[in-house]
C-alpha cells in the first residue's frame, strides 16, 4: 500500500499545548513548534473568533460529538487545523491534502477509502477504547462510619 496514515489521536490537553505553541510563536519570522506530525482530535469542534476591530482571530475548541478536528505540522514551523466530520475524511486530509470534494486526477475519496479500510478500522479501534476507558466507573472508597472505625481501633489494640 503506497502512502499509509501516519496520524495518531491526542487528547484535549495535548491540542490545547499545540494551539498555544502556535500562537506564542506567531510573530516569529521561523517557528519552531514543539510537536510536529499528523494529529487527530475526536469529539471535537475547532471555533474561531474575531475581536479587538477584527486584527486577532481566537481559536477555541468545542466539545462536539462526532466531529474530528485534524492538526497537520509536519514541517514543523506551521500548523494547519482543519474540522471533519468524520474519521475518514480526516485522514484523508492528512494524507493527501485534499478535502473529499476536491477534484484530482490520481484518485478519488471513495478509491482512497477503499484502499484504506484496514487502517482507519485501526483509529477506531483506538477510539472505542479510549471512549470505554472514560465511561469505566471509578472505584470510591467508602466513607468510613463509625462501626469500621472502632473496629479498626480494636484490632490494632489487641497487637
Amino acid at each position: 500500500m503506497k502512502n499509509p496514515i501516519h496520524a495518531s489521536i491526542i487528547t484535549v490537553d495535548q491540542a490545547r499545548a499545540m494551539l498555544k505553541d502556535q500562537r506564542e510563536q506567531r510573530d516569529e519570522r521561523f517557528p519552531q513548534l514543539a510537536t510536529s506530525g499528523q494529529y487527530i482530535l475526536p469529539d471535537y469542534r475547532l471555533t474561531r473568533k474575531r475581536e479587538a476591530f477584527k486584527i486577532r482571530r481566537h481559536t477555541f475548541l468545542k466539545k462536539h460529538f462526532r466531529s474530528y478536528v485534524a492538526f497537520d505540522s509536519d514541517n514543523g514551523q506551521t500548523l494547519w487545523i482543519h474540522n471533519f466530520p468524520s474519521l475518514s475524511e480526516a485522514c484523508f486530509w492528512l494524507n493527501t491534502g485534499l478535502k473529499p470534494n476536491d477534484t484530482d486526477s490520481a484518485g478519488t475519496y471513495q478509491g482512497w477509502k477503499e484502499e484504506h479500510v484496514a487502517e482507519i478500522e485501526v483509529l477506531k479501534d483506538q477510539l472505542r477504547a479510549q471512549h470505554k476507558e472514560k465511561k469505566k466507573p471509578v472505584a470510591t472508597p467508602k466513607p468510613a462510619t463509625v462501626t469500621t472505625v472502632k473496629k479498626v481501633k480494636h484490632a490494632k489494640a489487641k497487637k
